[in-house]
């Protein structure tokens, strides 16, 4: 399988006044930001969250907590990832029970990372209110998993990927999109 012509969907401004736009839908939607929290998926679910948080701070002057979230154990898709997965660790030093969680994650593509997140998450607690934050939605749900909170939909092909890079882990904040090109 080959990749081919990558294509900037977003750059790192278009990124910035998408997770701005997104801090202001969270905050309204809630009504403030009392009793919330935002908790990324990793990998790169935890650095939108921490920009988020930036965001809201900036907005409401108050900084909301933010955790991190490693699904690995709890995806379906477990035996095909690898022999040994390799495990990240799950960072959420507060208690979540009858807070609103703001699950922030980077492309929702069939719906299972949330579906995994979701049972990661009550195995911390029974949460008062889930709610889904993502910066990229490109269609495709095989669940019956839909966003509360949007930075851009991009209708895909099931033979295109949506790649979003943030500067902390790829030195680079942008979102591509390729061709995947299957092995003859």
């Amino acid at each position: 399988m080959r990749l081919k012509d990558k294509r900037q969907l977003m750059d790192e401004t278009a990124v910035k006044r998408a997770l701005t736009r997104i801090a202001h839908e969270i905050i309204e939607r809630n009504q403030g930001v009392g009793n919330l929290a935002l908790v990324g998926i990793r990998r790169r679910g935890g650095p939108l969250a921490l920009e988020l948080a930036e965001r809201i701070e900036e907005i409401e002057g108050v900084r909301v907590r933010v955790g991190h979230l490693d699904i690995t154990l709890y995806r379906d898709d477990l035996t095909r990832l690898a022999e040994q997965p390799l495990l990240h660790s799950t960072e959420v030093i507060f208690d979540i029970t009858d807070m609103t969680i703001v699950l922030v994650d980077d492309v929702i593509y069939t719906g299972r990372t949330i579906r995994a997140a979701m049972d990661a998450l009550t195995d911390l607690g029974r949460p008062r209110c889930i709610q889904l934050a993502v910066l990229i939605d490109r269609g495709h749900r095989e669940l019956p998993i839909k966003p509360d909170f949007v930075g851009k939909n991009i209708p895909t092909a099931a033979q295109e990927t949506v790649s979003v890079l943030v500067k902390e882990i790829d030195g680079v904040t942008e979102v591509l999109m390729q061709e995947v090109i299957p092995d003859e």
